[in-house]
């Protein structure tokens, strides 16, 4: 019997050993509502000596009142380390109501025990059970009535913005139609592809008038006659046209066809999509 009182008092003696006094900065005692946040403070630090890698208590709910937020380590003048805990009271009270920071053990890596202990509290009702009946306090407000907005201004703002988008729409048809006339008057593929756009589709490949005008816009880009021998001179002139090698090679060659080749027949090109390609690489020049 008096063995095990030993061993009780042992164990005793022990644990009290473990667990460290710990300094705490508690929050205010009274004074919140729902929402409001309190702040509590632990010194990480135990016989005078900083206390590392110290693992924080768990987030969330702690109970009916409070919800624990993410820890955080701050430093103080002094530069000692101190654990800020923020909590957030997460119920409304019906009435003036005594709630608890909980208590919890932090455990560093020496193995003492800093214990914080729990820390009673107040929370408030945000309106009271009952109204005062007085003034325009009163348990309940009338409805509020909105009046619906004349037609007449809804009328007018509609037709107001339908006028705006209209005059949006016909300034830039205006525009584009314009920009497309300053390209054909001052660049020289441009001014083919608008020859070539107003032309009937299905006879494009076809018509004569439509080579001769991709010609005059190849000619004038490269400042002098181009034929199929040349063709390296007016990329040297133009070597943004390099991608289109290929199809200026095909368009040289059908040409030669055409025009002085005694057979009839030509081997069929796309000239409306070349005279498009050739059109594009020049907006995209400027």
């Amino acid at each position: 019997m008096k063995r095990g009182c030993v061993l009780v008092l042992m164990a005793l003696a022990l644990n009290g050993a473990c667990r460290a006094d710990t300094i705490v900065q508690q929050p205010r005692a009274f004074g919140y509502v729902l929402g409001d946040m309190l702040t509590q403070r632990v010194l990480l630090s135990l016989d005078g000596h900083d206390l590392h890698d110290v693992p924080p208590p768990s987030t969330g709910r702690t109970g009916l009142w409070l919800e624990r937020r993410q820890t955080r380590i701050e430093k103080d003048a002094q530069g000692r380390a101190w654990m800020v805990i923020d909590y957030q009271i997460v119920n409304a009270a019906q009435s003036l109501t005594q709630a608890e920071v909980p208590a919890f053990d932090l455990t560093p890596a020496t193995g003492a025990t800093l214990h914080v202990p729990a820390w009673p509290i107040s929370i408030g009702a945000l309106t009271p059970r009952a109204s005062f009946n007085a003034g325009d306090l009163q348990p309940l407000r009338p409805d509020r009535i909105v009046l619906p907005e004349p037609r007449v201004d809804t009328r007018r703002r509609m037709f107001a913005m339908l006028a705006l988008t209209a005059a949006t729409l016909t300034g830039w048809m205006a525009w584009w139609s314009w920009r497309r006339r300053e390209d054909a008057r001052r660049l020289p593929f441009a001014r083919a592809w608008e020859s070539i756009r107003k032309r009937d589709a299905a006879d494009i490949d076809a018509d004569d008038g439509a080579w001769v005008s991709v010609h005059r816009a190849l000619d004038e880009t490269a400042g002098q006659v181009v034929h199929a021998r040349s063709l390296n001179e007016l990329l040297l002139r133009a070597p943004w046209l390099e991608a289109l090698r290929t199809q200026l090679e095909a368009f040289y060659a059908g040409s030669q066809q055409r025009f002085f080749s005694r057979e009839n027949s030509s081997a069929p090109f796309a000239l409306r999509a070349f005279a498009r390609a050739l059109y594009r690489a020049e907006k995209k020049r400027q």
